[in-house]
């Protein structure tokens, strides 16, 4: 809708409460998720940026991105590429490689997104590529609201980001 057109995908997933996994715009289908492990010491979370972020300006960053060549180069093969890993792994449970490529397209999005990561966030994502403490990924647009992060101890994450509001999703 933001963008000019809904693929509908946010209302299903939402009607359904059940995860979907794209494959292609041909073939999408209802998948399952792993168990969590409540004792875990992995977690997916939620960080609250505590800022209503603005889709519409955000997509327009974006969308004038697309129109480079370079940038829709890095889209194909650095951000595409370790998305698609990083679900992969988390749908076969391989968390070893799940935080490698969290990681790594962490790394992407702080390089090639920043206009929409809030600046107050910029050196906290930084932190946390430099001290694999937790790594930080954006939710929908970017530009406030909740930020997705991952963590192999959450103990450690929680310490870290001990100013912020988090709030555990899932347990590896």
């Amino acid at each position: 809708f933001f963008h000019g057109k809904s693929s509908g995908l946010d209302p299903l997933n939402s009607y359904l409460s059940i995860p979907i996994l794209i494959n292609s715009k041909d073939n999408i289908e209802a998948t399952g998720i792993p168990s969590q492990k409540a004792d875990g010491k992995g977690a997916v979370f939620l960080l609250d940026s505590g800022i209503i972020g603005e889709t519409a300006p955000m997509i327009s960053i974006f969308m004038e991105n697309m129109k480079q060549e370079g940038f829709r180069k890095m889209i194909k093969n650095q951000f595409i590429k370790h998305t698609d890993a990083c679900v992969e792994d988390f749908l076969k449970g391989d968390v070893k490689s799940l935080f490698n490529n969290t990681k790594q397209l962490s790394k992407v999005v702080l390089s090639h997104f920043k206009p929409m990561i809030p600046v107050q966030f910029h050196e906290l994502w930084k932190k946390g590529l430099e001290t694999n403490d937790y790594y930080l990924k954006l939710c929908g647009s970017g530009g406030g609201g909740y930020i997705l992060g991952f963590t192999e101890d959450i103990q450690k994450a929680k310490q870290a980001l001990s100013d912020y509001k988090l709030e555990v999703v899932y347990n590896f």
